[in-house]
């Protein structure tokens, strides 16, 4: 079970128990479960009953405990608690969680690069306005794709101005013809990078500039600096695409040895599996907080996961080893990564090569 499966779990269960009029609150749009902290109890923890208690004019645990009922025995999950002051906590059940596994690596890549998309903004009209500046234009311009992996209806303007930057194009930037959606403008007001879209590019080039431009939070100074352009792992921006075109590497390599990816046997690696289970919520974040360095950093994390996974237990065989059950599956779990970091970077406007 991944985390957005068992939040919608534990919604399914409010939505149940003020349906039975055994708890009087408004049904929140989502609810959120974390990873339980080092001491905690349990594989996940949920705040929701805290939340829900002054609304329902009950104490959170009594709240925690009508909703543990109705959670209890859900498919994936072993066993619910509930700890402290009210929170739920959950421990998956093992054989589900590597069904669950199977069913999440089999998703991203029969989806590919639609991994993620979905409709958290369904019905949501936003106009991006932004001043005639590189980073805010950048900035716009992956919102505007990102928002629309969500179901947004989305239109980007330089703030009335026609003549924007002819440079932004070598970005991959461009601007909506005035016209629908009709709404109230979202201004997006980055820190200014500083420098011209010519100057950057031609000192850095599109890829690097989009990236020292969308990494940092909009309210930090974006470094444009030379470091950009290191090949090496200190490097994030080449960490991410050499974690891509090493997994693309693996699966030439595997076609060489005669064999290809098939998850048949059950993956221990859970860092990485985790991290592409949480992907769609990291998108789903960047969009309604209108933050494509939620994206960036989450794409740091898989490829930090996926070479710590590749160290631990190769996809392909080493020395006399035979192409085996387990290297079709690791293999599996390393396209799904590769697929993963495909799509997280085109939707920052930034090339995934195949050979790095």
């Amino acid at each position: 079970m991944t985390p957005a499966e068992l939040s919608r779990t534990v919604l399914r269960a409010v939505r149940r128990a003020v349906d039975e009029d055994a708890l009087r609150a408004p049904v929140p749009a989502r609810v959120r479960v974390e990873r339980t902290r080092p001491g905690g109890s349990g594989d996940y923890a949920c705040a929701v009953a805290l939340q829900l208690a002054g609304a329902a004019a009950r104490p959170a645990r009594e709240v925690a405990e009508i909703l543990r009922d109705r959670v209890a025995g859900a498919p994936g999950i072993g066993r619910v608690e509930v700890t402290g002051p009210g929170f739920l906590n959950f421990t998956l059940d093992a054989s589900a969680d590597a069904r669950a596994r199977e069913a999440l690596v089999r998703d991203v890549l029969a989806r590919g690069a639609r991994y993620g998309h979905g409709d958290a903004l369904a019905g949501d009209i936003l106009q991006l306005s932004h001043a005639r500046e590189v980073r805010a234009a950048v900035t716009a311009h992956a919102l505007r794709t990102i928002a629309r992996t969500q179901g947004a209806l989305v239109r980007t303007g330089c703030d009335g101005s026609p003549d924007p930057d002819p440079d932004w194009a070598r970005l991959g930037v461009d601007i909506d013809a005035p016209g629908e959606p009709a709404a109230s403008p979202t201004v997006v007001r980055p820190l200014p990078a500083g420098a011209a879209a010519s100057e950057l590019l031609e000192r850095l080039g599109p890829d690097a500039v989009r990236w020292g431009l969308l990494r940092p939070a909009g309210h930090d100074r974006a470094p444009l600096g030379d470091e950009l352009l290191v090949q090496s792992a200190g490097n994030p921006l080449f960490l991410v695409r050499y974690a891509h075109s090493r997994a693309r590497a693996l699966t030439r390599g595997a076609v060489l040895l005669g064999f290809d990816s098939s998850y048949d046997e059950d993956v221990d690696a859970p860092a990485l599996l985790r991290a592409l289970a949480d992907y769609p919520e990291a998108l789903a974040a960047a969009a309604r907080h209108r933050a494509p360095d939620r994206l960036a950093r989450h794409l740091e994390d898989v490829a930090h996961a996926f070479f710590d996974f590749q160290d631990s237990a190769s996809p392909l065989p080493v020395g006399d080893e035979k192409p085996s059950a387990a290297h079709r599956s690791r293999l599996a779990v390393a396209e799904a990564a590769g697929t993963v970091l495909a799509g997280g970077l085109s939707l920052l406007g930034i090339s995934a090569p195949e050979h790095l």
